[in-house]
């Protein structure tokens, strides 16, 4: 008689979601007013009115542990000892805890404009120090590296033998694939868009008399971008010959619309652009690039070729000019050479 099979170990259990307590009315009418002021009146996106949402209901489930029903009860210590615990107990990045707390700025100063509080319990806080990292940068060489890497991944594919219907069905959603990448690289380059934006891009989107992109960035804003001439090759060759074989794949209108397709003819989501660039960029043996490398370098390099800081901010879409002049500071080179050229002692060691 065979020996009974011995039972398996049982399945360590994973970590227990996160169970908030459910909030007064008091919270829970205010908080809800202020989510529908950011969607309608402010325009906000969804991605960042779901960042204030996280954080919001973070303070406010700490203040309710600490009876604290109603936003006019909050008191500054009672949000400086939220902070501190976002620093110490999570050990939350000083830029995050920046962000935190502007969302709870942000909040207080509806809460009073609505006489949901009577005084700001946020004057008091001190902004966090944040460490400005400069941005990763690839060379031009790198760029052209990457831009390269679909048509030859699509090469390779061909010269492997083909038999069959499904081989040659496949070795066809495989070409269009490359022609979608390429093209999706090219604008992210050509035109320094955000992943997101470029996952939104619809067919009405792209302009063809003015050779330019209409995006749609944070805070339902829109703007226009040149595409410039290899990207509307490397799109029209997309259009032409990749996205007919993408939409095939799809069920009716499942495109919605969008520029952009993943391999069932559905629109291409944010996260898959993040996860075809590593993939390529792996590939190519470029490491650390992601879609907004591709933004930074498309800014620092037009900064490095002369172009204005305002138009570089238009082209990004940034609402503040100080962000965009952190691409100032990147291109190593071109300070080197302004300080041998300018600097009296470089001069006087050149003779």
């Amino acid at each position: 008689m065979p020996a009974p099979k011995p039972r398996p170990a049982p399945a360590r259990p994973g970590p227990r979601p996160r169970q908030r307590h459910p909030f007064p009315p008091a919270w829970r009418h205010a908080l809800g007013d202020y989510l529908v002021f950011l969607r309608v009146e402010r325009g906000l996106s969804r991605n960042t009115i779901a960042a204030y949402t996280r954080d919001l209901n973070d303070l406010i489930e700490e203040l309710v542990l600490a009876r604290v029903d109603n936003p006019a009860a909050v008191t500054p210590r009672h949000l400086a000892a939220h902070l501190a615990s976002l620093k110490a107990g999570r050990a939350m990045e000083p830029s995050s805890v920046t962000r935190h707390l502007a969302a709870i700025r942000m909040f207080f100063r509806w809460a009073l404009a609505m006489r949901h509080v009577e005084r700001l319990p946020t004057d008091l806080l001190e902004r966090p120090h944040r460490r400005r990292n400069l941005p990763d940068v690839m060379t031009p060489g790198q760029v052209r590296t990457l831009l390269a890497s679909p048509d030859l991944h699509a090469r390779a594919r061909g010269a492997a033998p083909e038999s069959g219907r499904n081989q040659r069905r496949a070795s066809q959603t495989a070409d269009a694939l490359a022609l979608r990448d390429t093209a999706l690289f090219e604008l992210l380059y050509a035109s320094g868009l955000r992943a997101t934006e470029a996952a939104t891009i619809a067919l009405i989107d792209v302009l063809d008399t003015l050779t330019a992109l209409r995006v749609h960035g944070k805070g339902s804003k829109q703007r226009i971008v040149p595409m410039g001439v290899p990207a509307r090759a490397a799109l029209d060759a997309y259009l032409a010959h990749g996205r007919p074989v993408l939409l095939r794949a799809g069920l009716g209108s499942a495109d919605r619309g969008r520029l952009f397709l993943s391999r069932t003819g559905r629109p291409l989501e944010r996260v898959a652009i993040w996860k075809i660039i590593r993939r390529h960029a792996a590939a190519a043996g470029l490491k650390n690039i992601h879609p907004h490398t591709i933004r930074h370098s498309f800014a620092t390099h037009l900064l490095a070729g002369g172009a204005d800081l305002r138009v570089v901010q238009e082209f990004l879409g940034h609402a503040d000019i100080a962000t965009t002049q952190i691409y100032t500071h990147v291109d190593r080179s071109r300070l080197r050479a302004v300080h041998r050229q300018y600097h009296p002692r470089e001069r006087k060691a050149r003779g």
